[in-house]
């Protein structure tokens, strides 16, 4: 049996990836592995590329618009009276493939 965390994308793209939650045009959302905050969720690009920029014009401005209307989705289901913001976040030092960090903020966290 397949390790689907060694291929978060193919295996989404197979069925097999059990933290999706949906199909965008994009890509896939999934819920963050460990849910530190509860709503955190994750685009992850579909085809698989290395970064933003390896998308052409059309499909990056698709990637970032999915990763608003997600973080729009994550707003309504973390209830607006305990929720501060939104966080995004584009990074690539661990992992070599194009995903979107989406962080719901709330009012009942530390400050620090």
């Amino acid at each position: 049996m397949e390790n689907w965390r060694n291929d978060r994308i193919g295996s989404a793209e197979r069925g097999v990836n059990p933290l999706v939650v949906a199909r965008m045009p994009s890509g896939f959302v999934v819920i963050g592995d460990t849910q530190f905050l509860p709503g955190y969720c994750v685009l992850l690009a579909s085809p698989q590329v290395g970064q933003l920029s390896d998308l052409p014009l059309g499909a990056r401005g698709r990637f970032l618009l999915d990763m608003s209307l997600l973080g729009e989705a994550v707003e309504r289901a973390c209830h607006p009276d305990g929720l501060l913001r939104v966080n995004y976040e584009i990074l690539g030092n661990t992992d070599a493939y194009l995903h979107a960090h989406v962080f719901p903020r709330y009012r009942w966290e530390p400050s620090e």
